[in-house]
């Protein structure tokens, strides 16, 4: 697809046990390169690591691609706790 080889993609790092979000670990431009990065994220995990639920997914975003992860952390999570906000009024 044309549109998601242009498109910005996030890495979230979170633990399927807890459901606690390990935050945005990089911000990739294309599909194809968000993949890789993401297979590269979980062939340098330690395996005590992964045996404590930590996992990594991809999340389509309109964050700029290369932004540093704390600040894409950050704006993801005010945007996340905006969206509940308005979903609960």
């Amino acid at each position: 697809m044309q549109s998601e080889a242009k498109a910005s993609f996030a890495v979230i790092r979170y633990n399927l046990r807890t459901y606690e979000s390990g935050g945005v670990m990089a911000v990739i431009k294309g599909r194809e390169n968000a993949e890789s990065a993401l297979k590269q994220f979980e062939k340098t995990q330690t395996s005590e690591d992964r045996h404590n639920g930590w996992r990594y997914f991809l999340e389509k975003t309109d964050l700029r691609a290369g932004m540093d992860p704390t600040e894409a952390t950050n704006l993801r999570q005010s945007r996340l706790e905006n969206r509940e906000s308005q979903a609960q009024n």
